[in-house]
């Protein structure tokens, strides 16, 4: 069986597929504006994700994160799980969400065979909140999740972007969060996209020097799991839960790298900063994936070793929302 490998023998067994650009988010560092828009017409169908996670998986696509914009507007989502869930070969399931809808619909992605959670929570202090997302809805969130934990399902991180304006006053309510909860949060680095360069150079903070305040505090990093993502994550002995981190700016970053990228309209990105976005449309709309098999041997060639964001090129990426990050 051929599997997916580039030239610098990375082997790409994680998939993030976009199911939709559409969020009910208004983010400040994301899209302030909110979407301009409505949710485009032409998003991949169940079939079509079929016959791609069909394609991945013989190639050694062994974990499938769905992302967006915010995945839990598509109403087919459970649809969408239960076909990544069922085909052989996928071991793992992830869903990364804003959380909104996270009350009323996790039990449906349950049932459908959700493994794992992804929940972005950037302020446990309601008016940060409020002035980072344009929602009020951090305490509601908060709470649909303590029932999720509670109920046993515990595969959750709990994601929040580092930024310079409110990091110091977060650190108490972070370390408080995961001190009696079995889950891990991730401190996620603020990035540069084509539409936010004011606010980059404002916010921006270092995820190393983050990362240097924590270990002198005693936490010891965890090894790294298989088919895992870029996280260096840490754990300590007085806290149930773990902290992360996702520093792209890291001279390593790029080394262990093991993903590739779909958009909810069919096109592969290598990386999510690249310059160049396959699209693979056709071999979805005919089912063709043998086809699609063959392409995707052939343009892994063209994976770079790394990104080019200490050059400020960030590629084709607008906004966030473009690619679910």
């Amino acid at each position: 069986m051929s599997i997916l490998q580039d030239p610098y023998n990375r082997k790409l067994s994680y998939l993030r597929l976009s199911v939709t650009d559409l969020c009910n988010f208004r983010c400040n560092y994301c899209l302030p504006n909110g979407y301009q828009g409505k949710a485009k017409p032409d998003e991949l169908t169940v079939d079509e994700i079929a016959t791609l996670v069909s394609a991945f998986s013989r190639l050694g696509t062994k974990k499938i994160r769905l992302t967006g914009g915010e995945p839990t507007l598509r109403k087919d989502l459970p649809d969408i799980i239960r076909v990544c869930k069922s085909t052989p070969h996928i071991e793992t399931v992830a869903l990364t969400s804003n959380g909104f809808h996270l009350k009323k619909l996790f039990p449906l992605y349950q049932e459908a065979g959700l493994d794992k959670l992804n929940i972005s929570i950037d302020s446990f202090d309601p008016d940060k909140f409020y002035e980072i997302t344009g929602k009020r809805e951090s305490e509601r969130i908060v709470q649909a999740l303590d029932e999720i934990i509670e109920s046993g399902f515990t595969s959750i991180k709990v994601n929040t972007l580092l930024l310079k304006e409110y990091f110091d006053s977060s650190m108490k309510d972070v370390f408080d969060y995961v001190r009696n909860r079995p889950i891990t949060l991730r401190f996620i680095e603020l990035m540069q996209t084509q539409d936010n360069y004011a606010f980059f150079q404002k916010q921006h903070i270092s995820a190393e020097s983050v990362e240097k305040k924590l270990i002198e505090q005693g936490w010891l990093l965890s090894p790294r799991g298989p088919n895992a993502g870029p996280a260096r994550e840490y754990y300590h002995e007085d806290y149930q839960g773990s902290i992360g981190f996702i520093a792209p700016y890291s001279k390593d970053f790029c080394t262990s790298c093991n993903r590739l990228r779909v958009t909810s309209q069919g096109k592969v990105h290598l990386c999510l900063f690249g310059g160049i976005a396959y699209n693979i449309r056709d071999f979805l709309s005919q089912g063709d994936d043998k086809g699609l098999e063959q392409y995707l041997l052939s343009i892994i060639r063209e994976k770079p070793e790394h990104h080019f964001l200490h050059e400020k090129k960030v590629g084709l990426i607008r906004d966030l929302s473009m690619i679910g990050g």
